[in-house]
Parts: structure tokens; C-alpha cells; sequence
């Protein structure tokens, strides 16, 4: 019979903190660096704009999961952390410690991705280029207010923890969580790229705005109550909506 193995906590922590360093570097690395078109000549052009920032986003929490998930549960992500807790499918002592080391790695990948961008020939602003970082109004891609902003960053992270708790339930296909995961952050991508540069995880936001000037710090607060708001909504109503079979993990 093959042994189980148990990871201790300075383990988890260290995965949830490498989770969160791909998720950032991955998903900010792709907006900041390839997302905007660079002429190659006069007939083309290159860039993976918004589609390719939302495909970026879903493939480092597909990947993290498969690769860290077995140690922490491949949450990286504070709201996911709240609703997983909400849903008593997570322990509420270990809530700080996990959101402290997604923060950490957040924060060590914004930082990383800062010095990459500043070897251009040239120079680079990060307060000017937005540097990846979330926003309302002005700081919106596309002008959004803040009611919009955080109406659908609660709607689009309780979709997401219904998903998560959904593709890890009792009964879910076995090995499949990852994939449908993956996939359910980037169809939120490409929903709310336009109206907010997407958070729906405040260690996410937090990642980029420590480096991107004091108008991202001053709106970040919504991009940390708006998805832990919506986690909890959906932590807390998911074994009404969806049955008690989501209460039990694998």
C-alpha cells in the first residue's frame, strides 16, 4: 500500500509562496512584457494582448496546481483561502499564515518582474506603464467605475470558489480539478480584463501596486474586499445551492 505522505506547515507555506510567485510572475509578467503590439515591420506586428494576458493567467493556476497543489491544495489566493475556510474545507488557524506567504511570494514576483523590465534600452516607468496593476475610473482599461469594478470582482471570485469547490468535491472526475480551474480563470480573464485588469485575488493585486506609485496603492483596497467578499458569499452558500457532497474533500 502505498504511504501518503504528510508535508508540514513551513511546506505548505513554502508552496502556497511559489504558487503565487508563478500565478504573478506568469499572468503580470505576460501584461507587462507582451501584451501591447510591437511593430516587427511595416506589415506586422507582435503582441498577445488581452486574450493572451487571460490564456497566461489560466495556465500558471493550471500548471501551480499540478505541481504544488498536493503539498498545499494550490490555493494562492487569499479570497480562495476566506472561502475554502467559509466552506470548512480549510482551517481557519491556517488562514494567516497562508495569506502572509501569498502575499510574500506575490510581492518577491513583482519585484522580480520590476528589475526585468527596467533592463529595457530606455528605461521603464512602472508608475506610468500601470505595471499590470488593478484599478477604477481613470485606472480602469477601459474607464469603469468603481461600482462596476467591484460588483464584478465579487460576482467573478464567487464564481471562481463555486468552481473550485465544484471540481474538487467527492464526486468530481478524479484528476480533472487543475484543468477546469485553469480554465474557469481564464474565461473570468476574458470577461473582466476591460472593466478592472482583473483581480479576483488580493495577493495578486497587491504583487504590482507596492511598485507601481501611490494611485494603484490607494485603490487596491477594493481588489482586497471585493474577492474576499465574494469568496465568503460562496463559501457560505455553496452546500445550499449545490448539495452537502461539496462539504468533503477527496
Amino acid at each position: 500500500m502505498t504511504e501518503i505522505p504528510t508535508y508540514t506547515m513551513a511546506q505548505r507555506l513554502g508552496a502556497e509562496a511559489l504558487g503565487t510567485f508563478w500565478l504573478v510572475f506568469g499572468g503580470c509578467g505576460t501584461a507587462i512584457f507582451a501584451a501591447t503590439a510591437i511593430p516587427v515591420d511595416a506589415q506586422m506586428a507582435v503582441g498577445v494582448g488581452w486574450l493572451g494576458v487571460a490564456f497566461a493567467f489560466g495556465l500558471t493556476v493550471l500548471t501551480g496546481a499540478y505541481a504544488f497543489g498536493h503539498v498545499s491544495g494550490g490555493h494562492f489566493n487569499p479570497a480562495v483561502s476566506v472561502g475554502l475556510a467559509m466552506a470548512k474545507r480549510f482551517d481557519w488557524k491556517d488562514l494567516p499564515g497562508y495569506v502572509v506567504a501569498q502575499v510574500a511570494g506575490a510581492t518577491v514576483a513583482g519585484a522580480v518582474l520590476l528589475v526585468i523590465a527596467q533592463g529595457i534600452g530606455g528605461g521603464f516607468d512602472a508608475v506610468e506603464s500601470g505595471f499590470a496593476t488593478n484599478g477604477y475610473d481613470d485606472r480602469s482599461p477601459m474607464g469603469y467605475n468603481l461600482m462596476s469594478v467591484a460588483l464584478i470582482e465579487v460576482v467573478l471570485t464567487a464564481v471562481f470558489l463555486y468552481v473550485i469547490l465544484g471540481a474538487t468535491a467527492k464526486r468530481a472526475a478524479v484528476g480533472f480539478a487543475g484543468l477546469s480551474i485553469g480554465l474557469s480563470l481564464t474565461l473570468i480573464h476574458l470577461i473582466s480584463i476591460p472593466v478592472s485588469n482583473t483581480s479576483v485575488n488580493p495577493a495578486r493585486s497587491l504583487g504590482v501596486a507596492w511598485f507601481a506609485g501611490s494611485d494603484a496603492l490607494m485603490q487596491v483596497w477594493i481588489f482586497i474586499l471585493a474577492p474576499v467578499l465574494g469568496a465568503a458569499i460562496a463559501g457560505f452558500t455553496h452546500s445550499f445551492l449545490l448539495g452537502p457532497d461539496l462539504e468533503t474533500d477527496r
